[in-house]
């Protein structure tokens, strides 16, 4: 087979869509998808969403990438590159996740003269089909959290997605098994923001497909195992300046104690939109499983320093490698929309000036010191989501308001649904 193109986007249901395309398109190029993909539900259904233009002929949109962008592919003979959508009269998509993420960065780089650098940790779940072809957890007899080697991956698919990782350039930083086992972690090298989300969703695209090759289903669904506990994606970040310095550099030492002005407005408004946040961050039924006071999930309304049972944490290492952790998302977000909506909440709560409250004192499970959590099912969360109408207009009316249509057709969708039925409503996109 000659070469080939993957051409590829993430959408609204944080799904990879793309097309092979050949050798001739392996440069500045584009190609053309319908629009209306930004209508579709998991279970195929087609709905007139904001934006989606359903019921206006279903026209195309473009996606358009750079020739520089395109890199090898874990596939033989292909090429993989992201791209950013436009509609058909040629003008950026306000649907598309990738240039919500671009414009938060503009945000930044043209206020502030501040480039975001983002780290993301992604936790799953390994399940494999048993012989009456349903879905059980992963055997993995002797997984321990931070085990590694046979007992914990018996199958050893995880060395396969590092020596292929390996081999086309992702910056690994971590693989170890989590808590609850047959659940695994995956950490990428800080990167700047756009770099580090694109390097995410691909590479969270071929640990699947690899997995799968092994017989594997991996599955980013923050609670796929009922009695298990849950999975998320951690988004840590931090700001280069003109000079290349970390500016949320207050000295050698980290932690609250030694938060600058702009962390400390970051914080606030991580805070201040918190509830709005879950509708975005936390964004299917199955997450909300998940989003549950004192596991680590970040449900609280709650800020400290090294302490894991806060949604947004002051890492204690300070110099070039101080960082906020916000702890909220799952991997069931569009990895694009979730830092997006995390640096335009941080850069509001900069720019807005808001009040920060006192760092969080309990132990997370059984006193805490804060009082409001998020929404505790996606219903209330659409609410809360679009009550939140400053966050909304920074991460992009249309976008958000997609969003909120589409999720709550979700919650019909998934109502009656319990155990492996809402599972596997979800497993095999997510």
């Amino acid at each position: 087979m000659n070469d080939r193109l993957r051409a590829m986007f993430c959408d609204h249901l944080s799904i990879m869509r793309g097309k092979y395309l050949p050798a001739s398109k392996i440069g500045d190029d584009d190609t053309r998808f319908c629009r209306s993909t930004f209508g579709v539900h998991y279970d195929k259904d087609l709905l007139d969403a904001p934006g989606a233009m359903m019921m206006q002929g279903l026209p195309d949109m473009e996606l358009r990438w750079s020739g520089d962008e395109i890199r090898d592919s874990w596939d033989r003979a292909t090429k993989i590159v992201l791209g950013d959508l436009y509609d058909h009269e040629g003008a950026p998509l306000p649907l598309c996740p990738r240039g919500a993420l671009k414009r938060a960065v503009a945000g930044w780089q043209d206020g502030h003269g501040l480039s975001p650098m983002v780290g993301i940790e992604l936790e799953c779940f390994a399940m494999v089909g048993n012989e009456q072809g349903r879905l059980v957890p992963y055997d993995a007899p002797g997984g321990v959290v931070y085990g590694t080697g046979p007992f914990t991956d018996p199958l050893r698919f995880t060395d396969a997605i590092w020596e292929k990782a390996d081999e086309l350039g992702f910056r690994l930083d971590m693989i170890t098994a989590e808590y609850d086992s047959p659940q695994f972690e995956f950490t990428l090298t800080f990167d700047n923001a756009v770099k580090a989300v694109d390097d995410i969703v691909l590479f969270r695209l071929m640990a699947r497909e690899i997995a799968l090759e092994h017989g594997v289903v991996l599955t980013f669904m923050p609670k796929p195992i009922a009695e298990a506990g849950g999975s998320g994606m951690h988004i840590n970040f931090s700001f280069r300046d003109d000079d290349g310095k970390n500016a949320l550099d207050n000295g050698p030492v980290g932690g609250p104690e030694h938060m600058n002005d702009l962390g400390r407005g970051c914080v606030a408004g991580l805070m201040q939109h918190h509830r709005g946040l879950a509708g975005l961050l936390c964004p299917t039924s199955n997450s909300y499983q998940r989003m549950q006071p004192g596991i680590l999930s970040g449900y609280w309304q709650n800020w400290g320093g090294d302490h894991r049972c806060v949604t947004t944490r002051i890492s204690g290492e300070g110099g070039a490698k101080a960082r906020l952790e916000h702890r909220m998302a799952d991997a069931t977000s569009n990895p694009y929309t979730a830092v997006a909506a995390v640096l335009q909440a941080a850069r509001l709560g900069v720019e807005k000036g808001y009040d920060l409250g006192p760092a969080e004192t309990g132990d997370g499970f059984e006193r805490t010191d804060a009082k409001q959590g998020t929404a505790v099912d996606l219903k209330r969360a659409m609410d809360d989501l679009e009550a939140d109408r400053v966050l909304g207009d920074a991460v992009g009316r249309m976008l958000v308001d997609n969003h909120i249509f589409m999720k709550r057709k979700e919650v019909k969708k998934t109502r009656d649904l319990e155990g492996d039925a809402l599972r596997d409503f979800y497993v095999y996109f997510v």
